[in-house]
């Protein structure tokens, strides 16, 4: 299947017009000709089938001929809460396999330590939507505005809120704490990691202290065992 994706289609839209990059993906790259059927979703849970009425290469048109409900792959709700790597290469990396193997929600936090504390959404949004294709996906991702750590961790949050770090003190395995079926967030800190006013911060706000394994793990890795973590203990 090659899976498209527009945001903006509901099951009341009846036709769909795609942009010049798009049509001439479809019709020079992928050969679609009048007739043919193009798989679309919305990021919302739904795919819709549409027939090609116009194979314009500049303004390819569609007819929606159907729609189903998808039910989401995961029955779990995970929301990472991570620190802008100094290289955008790597959240990149993060934001598409967390795609691929099943996230609901992720914030960019900046922290104490953050060396990175200007991020281009459009840009991450954009990778999310390409992974969701990729990985046949029917629910995207919600990718939230930045916020100062301070700002983040004072929410009142609906789940378990965890703080992943590599201070010293009491600290549970997350794969030993982790419930199926949980809601939960998760804390990755920055590559110098939360400040220890940070991690007091945290708990003082019902954060619960949490390890990944022995070894010290980048931001972006951390990251994605996290996600990895979670989808296994549901499993």
């Amino acid at each position: 299947m090659q899976l498209f994706y527009n945001a903006n289609i509901t099951t009341e839209t009846q036709k769909i017009t795609f942009d010049k990059t798009e049509s001439r993906h479809i019709v020079r790259v992928l050969r679609k000709k009048e007739g043919d059927i193009l798989n679309i979703t919305n990021g919302k849970g739904f795919l819709f089938d549409a027939k090609i009425t116009i194979a314009s290469d500049k303004k390819c048109l569609a007819e929606i001929i159907r729609h189903q409900k998808k039910q989401k792959p995961w029955n779990y709700h995970l929301h990472i809460a991570i620190a802008p790597t100094k290289n955008n290469d790597r959240i990149e990396w993060f934001l598409e396999k967390a795609t691929e193997i099943g996230i609901d929600e992720i914030t960019p936090i900046i922290c104490q330590n953050s060396e990175r504390r200007v991020v281009k959404l459009d840009r991450l949004e954009k990778i999310i939507q390409s992974a969701l294709k990729q990985s046949l996906k029917f629910t995207l991702p919600q990718l939230n505005a930045p916020l100062k750590f301070d700002d983040f961790i004072t929410q009142k949050f609906d789940g378990k809120i965890y703080i992943a770090h590599c201070e010293e003190g009491v600290k549970k395995l997350l794969k030993s704490e982790i419930k199926p079926l949980e809601k939960a967030t998760i804390l990755i800190g920055p590559e110098g990691d939360f400040s220890n006013v940070e991690i007091q911060k945290a708990i003082q706000n019902n954060c619960i202290p949490i390890s990944l394994g022995e070894a010290r793990l980048r931001t972006e890795t951390a990251a994605l065992v996290a996600v990895h973590t979670v989808a296994i203990i549901n499993q």
